[in-house]
């Protein structure tokens, strides 16, 4: 039985699944090769692969030795959660407190200001 879903991907996951979501699926040998620079030994993508599969956010196929892996879950779905990881554990379940630290710490220019008052607007019909 797989793992529970972890909300968060280490950094090596992360480079992996980058790769699938991007791909759409591969073999571990065409993970290994897409990687940039710090390289991964082929072992290591192997072990990271069955980590991400037990996470529940790989799934593979057999293909003559080969497995093929693709993701389980959409990059949107892994970005939400996250976020709601992030809000539940550093803002006491406030999305309101992370937006509100987001716009007092960045710069925000005139266009993504913009955008964020439409996505307001929209939420508030």
């Amino acid at each position: 039985m797989a793992r529970k879903k972890s909300p968060t991907l280490t950094e090596a996951e992360y480079r992996l699944m980058d790769i699938l979501w991007t791909r759409g699926s591969a073999t571990v040998a065409e993970v290994t090769e897409s990687l940039g620079d710090p390289p991964l030994a082929y072992n290591t993508v192997l072990t990271t692969m069955r980590i991400l599969e037990q996470k529940g956010h790989v799934k593979h196929k057999a293909s003559g030795r080969a497995f093929i892996y693709k993701p389980a879950v959409e990059r949107e779905d892994a970005q939400r959660s996250v976020v709601q990881h992030v809000v539940s554990r550093f803002f006491n379940n406030s999305p309101r407190e992370l937006v509100l630290n987001l716009l007092e710490s960045e710069n925000i220019d005139d266009a993504e200001l913009a955008r964020l008052r439409e996505l307001i607007d929209r939420k508030g019909k």
